[in-house]
């Protein structure tokens, strides 16, 4: 077997990829000068090895461990298989709720500087669009749709707010903003939770459309 070095590895990772270094960086997130020190021996080791690897298409084993193949191979009898990755990724901020309430007084909604954490997605927004850890168990249900305290929600600004979507909605009595469904009933709108045991909000005058919830992350870590 060849004992190749984890710069060695990276380096033919991302020339499998067709990556540069700053392509690399701007794809993951991840600061240039740490692939270069990573690339150079500098670095032995990265909790990031396993996002490279997905990338660049290549087995996180093999890359963290030289274990393995480069590229894992699939057994033909076997049900799992690799599943299509989409061609195209998009890197949104995951700011803060109060952040989220004050979103679309600000003057100009997506400020330099407003979160040094960020996700990535293949949904491509209509507008603006952040990432929100929910909060609480107002969102939490015992059957049906549920999402539960710690999920990342994506808002995209732009989207068409209409009854029976999820939205993140500024109530006129609050700072921070809420997370949940907009409903009709009799021609009135309404802020449901799926979770029973949490009161409905009517959708006031004073209310406030943040956005559109169009996806929601869980991270098991």
């Amino acid at each position: 077997m060849c004992m190749s070095t984890l710069a060695e590895r990276l380096k033919e990772a991302r020339k499998h990829a067709n990556l540069t270094q700053a392509k690399l960086a701007a794809v993951s997130g991840v600061e240039q000068p740490l692939i270069s020190q990573l690339e150079t021996g500098k670095n032995l080791q990265s909790a990031h090895l396993p996002k490279f690897a997905h990338i660049c298409g290549v087995s996180a084993i093999w890359l963290s461990d030289n274990i393995g193949p480069m590229i894992a191979e699939t057994r033909e009898d076997s049900n799992v298989s690799t599943a299509a990755q989409p061609s195209q990724s998009y890197r949104y901020p995951v700011i803060s709720w109060v952040s989220a309430g004050s979103w679309a007084e600000a003057v100009e909604p997506y400020p330099a500087g407003i979160s040094d954490r960020y996700e990535f997605s293949e949904y491509n927004s209509k507008g603006q669009a952040f990432w929100l850890e929910v909060k609480g168990d107002s969102m939490t249900a015992q059957s049906g749709m549920s999402i539960p305290e710690g999920t990342l929600i994506l808002v995209d600004t732009e989207a068409e707010a209409a009854p029976g979507k999820l939205v993140v909605a500024k109530l006129p009595d609050s700072n921070e903003a809420t997370f949940k469904k907009l409903v009709n009933d009799g021609g009135k709108l309404y802020l449901k939770p799926l979770n029973p045991s949490w009161r409905i909000e009517p959708f006031t005058e004073g209310c406030r459309i943040v956005g559109v919830v169009v996806q929601a992350l869980q991270k098991f870590y």
